[in-house]
């Protein structure tokens, strides 16, 4: 992982480098980088591929005490790595709460297509069971919420559905080094509690993301766990019609979390887009 200084502080990214179109990948809260791990090696033969891990509860260095942890202040952290990095005409892919983040920053003109793979959308904010859970966490003093969280070392635990049951069928070992930041670093803790704080603040954000992305006049594409439980799949579809490029790809036997469940169908959506 290399490392960057932004306005939140240190930020870690993957760069697969290389002179391919860019492809910037975007993960959820209380996740890191790794959920791209398997897609990475199937794309960046014919892309550079670029996945950062944003400061969402998983991150390994503390953020600033002033970071502005919310959607549209992470969107803006997008924002800052793409101009310091120089990047244009970027493919801008968001899975999870990463697709909350694209969403809003989309309309950055360095942005040439966007794709939101199982993500948040409209008024599925906090999403689902899961989502209200992790919103209810982040309303504890962090000493609290790092002792609640230390029941996640047990794969019971993380297989849930408040956790992340619901969200994955083949990711366990990718939820369990999530979680290692939280349960080992009390700075970590603080800023997972501040963040799920920030972007549950404003629940009705992506409803107005939504009217703006009707604007979104360049290439986009949907692509959506047919039967995922967290994001409604009639979302993906709303988004894929409101969207005027939009394009829906739905993919069976997976969860919300699609590059941990299907990377190689997620892989090849993304190929062919």
């Amino acid at each position: 992982m290399t490392q960057i200084e932004l306005g939140v502080g240190t930020v870690e990214y993957r760069d697969t480098g290389g002179s391919g179109p860019v492809i910037v990948l975007l993960h959820g809260l209380l996740m890191d980088a790794s959920l791209w791990d398997s897609v990475i090696p199937e794309i960046s033969p014919h892309f550079r591929v670029i996945a950062p891990t944003l400061p969402f509860g998983a991150h390994r260095i503390a953020v600033r005490a002033d970071a502005d942890l919310s959607l549209p202040g992470t969107a803006a952290t997008v924002r800052e790595l793409l101009d310091r990095l120089d990047l244009r005409d970027v493919t801008l892919v968001g899975n999870d709460t990463g697709g909350a983040v694209a969403q809003l920053a989309a309309a950055d003109p360095r942005v040439g297509r966007l794709v939101l793979v199982s993500c948040e959308a409209f008024d599925n904010l906090p999403p689902g069971l899961t989502g209200r859970t992790i919103a209810a966490l982040g309303r504890l003093p962090a000493g609290l919420f790092r002792a609640f969280m230390q029941q996640m070392r047990l794969k019971p635990a993380r297989r849930l559905p408040i956790a992340f049951g619901r969200l994955t069928r083949r990711g366990d070992r990718a939820t369990r080094a999530w979680m290692a930041p939280i349960l080992t670093q009390k700075a970590i803790a603080r800023d997972s509690v501040r963040v799920l704080r920030a972007v549950f603040a404003d629940r009705t954000i992506l409803m107005r993301a939504a009217e703006d992305l009707c604007g979104f006049d360049r290439p986009a594409l949907v692509v959506w766990a047919k039967r995922d439980r967290v994001m409604p799949p009639e979302h993906g579809r709303r988004l894929a019609e409101l969207l005027p490029q939009g394009r829906l790809v739905e993919i069976e036997d997976t969860d919300t979390l699609i590059p941990l469940d299907q990377p190689g169908r997620l892989a090849e959506a993304l190929r062919g887009f």
